[in-house]
């Protein structure tokens, strides 16, 4: 029986703080492993060092608990609510909800001994493993009642700094996608799911008053240690089984400590007495038998370690014991500790585990927003918690309605598309609509290819230019005050964000398959920055891709004071040509040379200066400081060809000189290379002035191709 005595001090103000990072002690790991396999008892013995804490215990807790004699029969099995909490910087420790649901799945195994390797323990323990009559279920309501999958979502860079878990719970409490404010630990079994939890692949602590109320009364786990697919393996999938274990009050088999193998381990306990005293093992070492202290428990037979123990640390573990469901069972009645009311009827009904599943939320996900014209997007249902009909509208996709729970949709033509989703449990209907949600490429451009973002007033929802902004904070976006050539230039406001920021911006397809194999393709840009302090360190990353953006390869990094060592301490804006660097990317490879190849900017910000990008220029040949605007050249009988004025808001004007008379095309080409209007010139000898109406085009970016015999010279030039 577990004692507790009244405290008011909290773990996550004072053990947290304390939890510091310790260099690796392998001798604490499973073989093979590069992380320390559980820390709880590391964690508690740090508690053990806080007087407070030790006074808000009687220590009848290490008391021994003697499994029952004999048959036992069925008891109440105890369920338990749970939520996952996802803690991830948007990188693999994103786990799936599949990954989840396997993990709880695997829980569900363990504790009610439906796992069928239980069936081959060793000879000396057949009979023994025990069903723990304990459940696992999802929480589907938040503290605020808001209903909700038992999932939540958290993006923070945190994460991966597990010095001090507390800040890692507090990061989820201020920023999670369900409910902002503590999740009590007496209402809910927290586990929280992280890419680095301070050395460890889990832990927790085990029960007391200490924290009962507290979210921190929970498990830390990291990412490829739940469940038995996704990120993990099966390996690793009963460390949950294990840490649950240490929630309800279990030690290690070989005593309160977490030192596997020492062998002073044998005049320890973890004071249940149908598990034989041993000293731990780090790998499935079936034969062990370390410890001769258990004689008199079992009639003085000398018994083999029980390896296969989940409070072990052997890669075969498979069972609890008749005392460890006792002891865990006892934890599970304990007011004070807030255990007794996680279980409670009341609770459940609270936090909506166990109910009747209904349809709270229709929602659904892809396995990509950004295609090219012909591509198709598989959508999956995601509703929760209950849904049993299911109509879709896909704007521009194919087909254009289904009724199906999962579709895969084909489009078309290119654009900005929405979806929605209507789902239904028989009762309670629900609306899913995402606008814009789909971008639909435009057909390949042709080379040469120019951007130099004059006459747009935003890149939010082009079809052309994809902005994607990971800390939803500052994006990339036009600024109309400046720029390399013309007045107009992409920008990232960077000055003044929090550190840790990755933002993209992403081209459409351009059609490189007419390059011949033995070809060069040259991808140029000029681009502004400074650094806000000198030790800032940022980088810029070119990528490409060949399969329309389904895999992508890194091509140019520019980082540190190679991307600029100079340092402006206010918001930096450039003001002459001499503050920009133009780059040359020459490693695009024929392995990329595709009618579907793209290319993105990506800035990785640790909150430096402002960042502007500008003539976005793609070219087959060599690297050049000029734009590249044409392959064939006009000859030498047309010559001063100029544009004015450029941008342009009525008319645009075109004077060139010609050395004959001669026939030549005007061609006006919107940016994806298409044709959009044809003007036949009967220009003659001497000076020629064409004077072209632009009044009928929306405001945009546009090129001029002149077209002479089988020459030809293209401009770009901008309407306001």
């Amino acid at each position: 029986m577990i004692k507790i005595l009244f405290s008011t001090l909290l773990l996550s103000q004072v053990f947290f703080l304390t939890a510091q990072v310790k260099p690796f002690d392998a001798t604490n790991a499973r073989d093979g492993e590069t992380v320390e396999y559980c820390l709880t008892h590391k964690k508690m013995a740090a508690l053990m060092q806080i007087p407070e804490y030790v006074k808000s215990l009687e220590l009848d807790a290490l008391e021994v608990i003697e499994p029952p004699k004999g048959p036992t029969e069925k008891a109440t099995v105890y369920k338990i609510p749970v939520v996952f909490h996802v803690l991830h910087n948007n990188g693999i420790e994103n786990i799936s909800d599949e990954q989840i649901f396997d993990a709880l799945t695997i829980l569900n195994r363990d504790y009610r001994l439906l796992n069928a390797d239980a069936n081959n323990v060793q000879a000396e323990f057949a009979g023994m493993p025990a069903d723990i009559e304990v459940e696992f279920l999802l929480a589907t309501k938040a503290p605020n009642g808001a209903c909700f999958k038992g999932i939540t979502r958290t993006k923070n860079a945190i994460s991966y700094d597990g010095s001090d878990g507390g800040n890692q719970v507090d990061a989820i409490v201020a920023g999670n996608d369900v409910f902002q404010g503590s999740w009590a630990g007496n209402k809910y079994l927290n586990i929280f799911i992280c890419g680095e939890i301070g050395g460890a692949a889990g832990y927790t602590t085990k029960p007391s008053n200490w924290s009962a109320n507290q979210m921190t009364n929970g498990i830390w786990v990291l990412h490829n240690y739940v469940g038995s697919i996704g990120t993990s393996s099966t390996g690793t999938s009963r460390t949950l089984t294990h840490e649950v274990g240490h929630w309800l009050n279990l030690d290690h088999t070989w005593g309160g400590n977490n030192n596997p193998g020492n062998t002073t381990s044998c005049s320890t306990d973890d004071n249940v007495q149908d598990t034989p005293n041993c000293i731990g093992v780090t790998a499935c070492v079936l034969n062990s038998n370390t410890c001769s202290t258990d004689n008199a428990y079992w009639g003085g037979v000398n018994m083999k370690d029980n390896v296969e123990n989940y409070m072990d640390y052997s890669y075969c573990s498979k069972m609890f014991t008749l005392g460890q469901k006792t002891r865990m069972r006892t934890a599970l009645q304990s007011n004070s500790t807030g255990r007794a009311n996680v279980i409670s009827s009341t609770n459940l009904t609270a936090v909506g585990a166990g109910i009747t599943p209904y349809l709270c939320k229709a929602d659904f996900t892809t396995n990509r927003t950004t295609i090219c014209v012909g591509d198709a997007i598989s959508f999956e249902d995601d509703s929760y918690n209950a849904a049993t009909g299911w109509n879709w509208s896909f704007n521009g996709g194919q087909p254009a309605t289904s009724t199906a729970q999962n579709v895969t949709v084909t489009y078309s033509q290119p654009g900005l598309y929405s979806v929605s989703l209507t789902a239904t449990d028989g009762a309670t209907n629900d609306s899913e609509v995402k606008t814009n949600y789909i971008r639909v490429l435009p057909t390949s451009s042709t080379i040469p290819y120019w951007e130099g973002f004059e006459g747009y007033s935003s890149l939010n929802n082009l079809v052309n230019w994809e902005v994607l902004n990971q800390e939803n904070n500052n994006a990339f976006t036009i600024e109309n005050t400046t720029g390399y050539s013309g007045s107009q230039c992409a920008k990232l406001v960077n000055f003044g964000q929090a550190p840790s920021n990755v933002d993209e911006l992403i081209s459409s397809p351009m059609d490189l398959s007419v390059i011949p194999q033995t070809g060069a393709v040259t991808l140029s840009f000029r681009y502004s920055y400074r650094k806000k302090t000198s030790a800032d360190y940022e980088y810029l990353k070119v990528f490409i891709t060949g399969d329309c953006g389904d895999t992508w390869v890194q091509r140019k990094t520019l980082g540190g004071n190679q991307l600029s060592s100079l340092v402006t301490t206010s918001s930096w804006t450039p003001t002459s040509q001499a503050d920009w660097v133009t780059v040359h990317v020459t490693n695009v490879t024929s392995n990329y040379f595709s009618q579907n190849f793209k290319f993105k900017f990506r800035f990785e910000g640790e909150g430096g200066n402002n960042f502007y990008l500008d003539d976005i220029n793609l070219y087959a040949g060599a690297p050049s400081n000029e734009i590249v605007l044409g392959i064939n050249e006009l000859n030498e009988s047309i010559n001063d060809i100029s544009l004015f004025p450029n941008p342009t808001d009525g008319e645009l004007n075109v004077s060139f000189s010609a050395s004959k008379n001669k026939d030549m095309q005007f061609q006006v080409l919107d940016i994806t290379g298409k044709i959009i209007q044809n003007n036949l010139v009967n220009a003659v000898q001497g000076s020629n002035l064409v004077l072209l109406d632009t009044q009928i085009f929306a405001a945009g970016s546009y090129f001029l191709k002149i077209i002479s015999d089988d020459h030809f010279k293209t401009l770009p030039f901008v309407i306001k």
